[in-house]
């Protein structure tokens, strides 16, 4: 039930397509498309986690835990043990609740088996994201032609940290811009969130203006 609801969820807020939309250019994706699932998705699978601290998918993970998302890591290596404290399964069909997005970090052959034991889920995923370095058309192909949202090639730390003007601070270029002061959450050290899916279930203001015409790029 709570899986159907998570997916039902993401129907409505516009993360998936009826599948009659203009292909995706997945060498120019919009801030737009980006920032309407990070904003969405709440629950993420990461194929490929590193036990190791050092290792960029272990900081990857991390960082987006910290920032509010639910991350459940997928290594069949470390399957039945934790990595930051989450329990580690061996594949996507282990997993008892609903995903809403996949993060695959895995070398790009591997994603099209991925993408297969994603589309075998009940309910199935919204979002296929492949990791910085990693692109497989085919698998995209497969993805988009069921309904998933798919992203290449990037990192969704770096883009949360982008759209959110996190990375700004240490005077990285965002290609954004923006006039409104950027928002701050938790205590201590201060990190500014985007407006994403609040955990009671509504969409935040963020969500529902992610779909519209992308005002942010330049």
């Amino acid at each position: 039930m709570a899986r159907e609801a998570g997916h039902e969820c993401l129907m409505v807020c516009g993360i998936l397509d009826d599948g009659h939309g203009s292909p995706m250019d997945h060498d120019n994706y919009p801030d737009s498309y980006i920032r309407g699932i990070l904003n969405t998705v709440k629950t993420i699978a990461m194929v490929g986690i590193s036990p190791k601290s050092n290792r960029p998918s272990y900081f990857a993970f991390k960082y987006l835990m910290e920032r509010g998302y639910r991350m459940i890591p997928v290594n069949p290596g470390q399957a039945g043990h934790d990595i930051l404290d989450q329990k580690v399964y061996a594949k996507l069909a282990d997993i008892p609740e609903a995903v809403d997005m996949i993060d695959i970090f895995r070398n790009p052959q591997y994603a099209l088996g991925i993408v297969n034991e994603a589309l075998a889920l009940k309910p199935r995923p919204a979002v296929i994201w492949m990791q910085l370095g990693v692109r497989n058309d085919e698998a995209a192909r497969l993805a988009e032609e069921n309904g998933l949202k798919v992203v290449m090639n990037r990192c969704p730390k770096i883009e949360y940290g982008r759209l959110s003007s996190e990375i700004a601070w240490m005077g990285v270029n965002t290609r954004t811009l923006s006039s409104q002061k950027a928002k701050l959450f938790g205590r201590g050290i201060q990190r500014m969130s985007l407006n994403r899916i609040t955990s009671a279930g509504g969409t935040t203001a963020a969500a529902d203006r992610a779909p519209a015409a992308d005002k942010d790029r330049f």
